[in-house]
């Protein structure tokens, strides 16, 4: 195996979160402190989680506790993903597209904390 950047789960994990980064920027000031802070903090973490355990990948319990980690907090950010649909800051179309995307994140990180042998 190469490095984490070449796992499809950090790659997928890491455009989500700048997807998310420039959609928040329309977001209204008000909300800087609160959602976007938010949203954009548990978005980032999903991609840093998946880099640390996969440093330390010959752990295979702290290399699952990050995985899960990961998918803990792409799980947060699916919940700031409903927040920001209800208060109609994005459209359901750009709720839907994005959902997809963190659930597809969700099913490669359960792959990989249900296999962590194939990423010694």
């Amino acid at each position: 195996m190469g490095t984490f950047r070449e796992l499809i789960a950090y790659k997928k994990a890491f455009n989500l979160s700048m997807e998310i980064f420039e959609l928040t920027k329309k977001f209204p000031k008000e909300e800087t402190y609160s959602l976007i802070d938010q949203i954009r903090r548990s978005s980032r973490s999903v991609f840093a989680c998946i880099a640390e355990g996969y440093k330390k990948r010959r752990y295979p319990n702290h290399f699952i506790s990050k995985l899960t980690d990961a998918d803990m907090e792409n799980g947060e950010t699916q919940a700031w993903l409903d927040a920001s649909l209800a208060c109609k800051y994005i459209s359901k179309e750009i709720f839907e597209d994005l959902n997809k995307k963190s659930e597809e994140v969700s099913y490669l990180l359960i792959y990989m904390i249900n296999n962590p042998d194939k990423f010694k």
